[in-house]
């Protein structure tokens, strides 16, 4: 799947953006609202990453659905 489809079905995604991202608040998945460089940034602020370990855990997810 690549972004621009979990784009079009964020409302859909979102259980499994929360299942990988737990500490993510339902409002902060909310406002992510299907973008990538938004949800990065989400990861980077709440769990204390890198951008670039931001990026490659969102690559992961992708390539996982």
């Amino acid at each position: 799947m690549n972004w621009d489809q979990i784009e079009g079905k964020w409302k859909e995604m979102t259980g499994n953006v929360k299942a990988k991202w737990g500490e993510l608040t339902d409002d902060e998945i909310a406002e992510v609202n299907g973008d990538r460089e938004a949800l990065e940034g989400k990861i980077q602020a709440k769990y204390g990453k890198s951008k670039e370990e931001a990026k490659k855990e969102v690559d992961d997810f992708l390539n996982a659905h």
